[in-house]
C-alpha cells in the first residue's frame, strides 16, 4: 500500500495569481472571508495584485497560508489523506493545520504576527549558494561569527544567514557555483531573529496545540512527532533555527513514504527532494486542475 507525503512550500513559492482557480471554488468562500477578517485585507486581491504585493512578507507568509489550507480542505474533501506531513520554513503551519494540530483561523493568526515581525526585522542578510564544498562552507561558516546554515535544502543548495559583513565573508572565501543574496528584510532562520522570537512566544502560547492526527517532521527536528507540547516547542524555535530540509527528505523513505505531494504554488520542494531522494514518486496540487479524483 503506498504510503504518501504531503509537503508545503514557505516564502520564494509564490507566485501573482497564484490561488485564481481555487478562490471562486464554493468551499474556498468561508475560508477566505476569515480570513479578509483576521488580516483586514483580501488574499485574492493581493495575489493578482500586478505589482507583485504578494512577494511583501508582510503578504506572501498569509497568502501562501490561505492558497494551501484550502488546496488541503478541497483534497480532504475528496477523501485523501497524508500519512505524513511536513512544511518548509512557513509551510510547517500548513503541515500543523492539515495535522488538525490548531484550526485555520489560529494558524492565520500565528502566521500574521510572524509576517509582521519578520517585515520589521533588519540588519540582517541571507543568500543561497548552490554547487559549493559542504566541508569548506561549514569550516568557513565555524570560523565566522553572526553567520549560520539557515536552510540545508539539499546536499547541492543551502542559504546562509546573518549579517550582511558576515555573510559577505564567507562568500568571498567559499567557491561555489552560484552565489545570490536574497531579497528578504533580515537574517531569518538564525539568532539574529531572537527579538522576533521573544515577541512571538506570547502569540504562540495563547494558541491550543491539540495532537497531531499523523506525525509532523519539524524544520529544527525532522524526526516525527505528534505530541502537542513538543510540536508547540519546535515551531517556538523555528524563528531562530535552521530549516533542516535535506534531513527531512532523507527521512522519507525511512518512514516507509514512498510518494510525496507538494501542495502549494510551485515545484520547489519537489525539486529539492528529488535530488536526494531519487527513489520516490513526486507529484505536485498547486490548482484546482491538480488536484487527484
Amino acid at each position: 500500500m503506498t504510503r504518501t507525503a504531503w509537503v508545503f512550500p514557505g516564502q520564494g513559492s509564490q507566485a501573482v495569481g497564484m490561488g485564481a482557480d481555487i478562490f471562486d471554488h464554493p468551499a474556498a468562500k468561508q475560508k477566505l472571508a476569515q480570513a479578509e477578517q483576521i488580516l483586514g485585507w483580501s488574499v485574492p486581491e493581493v495575489c493578482q495584485s500586478e505589482d507583485d504585493k504578494v512577494s511583501n512578507t508582510l503578504y506572501t507568509q498569509p497568502c501562501l497560508y490561505v492558497v494551501e489550507a484550502i488546496l488541503v480542505d478541497l483534497m480532504q474533501e475528496r477523501g485523501h489523506q497524508p500519512n505524513l506531513v511536513a512544511g518548509h520554513s512557513l509551510g510547517e503551519y500548513v503541515a500543523l493545520y492539515t495535522a488538525n494540530v490548531f484550526d485555520f483561523e489560529s494558524g492565520l493568526h500565528l502566521v500574521k504576527r510572524r509576517s509582521e515581525l519578520m517585515s520589521h526585522a533588519s540588519d540582517g542578510m541571507m543568500a543561497a549558494l548552490i554547487g559549493f564544498d559542504r566541508e569548506q562552507l561549514e569550516q568557513q561558516i565555524q570560523q565566522t561569527s553572526d553567520v549560520v546554515l539557515a536552510n540545508d535544502n539539499n546536499a547541492g543548495q543551502v542559504v546562509i544567514s546573518g549579517t550582511p559583513e558576515a555573510v559577505e565573508a564567507v562568500l568571498s572565501q567559499v567557491k561555489a557555483k552560484r552565489a545570490v543574496k536574497l531579497n528578504v528584510s533580515g537574517a531569518f532562520h538564525s539568532p539574529l531573529m531572537a527579538d522576533a522570537a521573544v515577541e512571538f512566544q506570547p502569540v504562540l502560547e495563547s494558541v491550543a496545540f491539540q495532537p497531531a492526527q499523523v506525525p509532523v517532521l519539524s524544520n529544527v527536528d525532522p524526526s516525527p512527532a505528534t505530541d502537542a507540547a513538543v510540536l508547540k516547542e519546535r515551531l517556538q524555535q523555528q524563528m531562530t533555527g535552521s530549516v533542516r530540509w535535506r534531513e527531512i527528505s532523507l527521512r522519507l523513505p525511512e518512514e516507509g513514504i514512498d510518494r510525496v505531494i507538494e501542495v502549494g504554488p510551485g515545484k520547489v520542494l519537489t525539486g529539492l527532494i528529488k535530488r536526494t531522494c531519487p527513489t520516490l514518486t513526486l507529484e505536485t496540487v498547486g490548482s484546482l486542475a491538480d488536484l487527484p479524483n
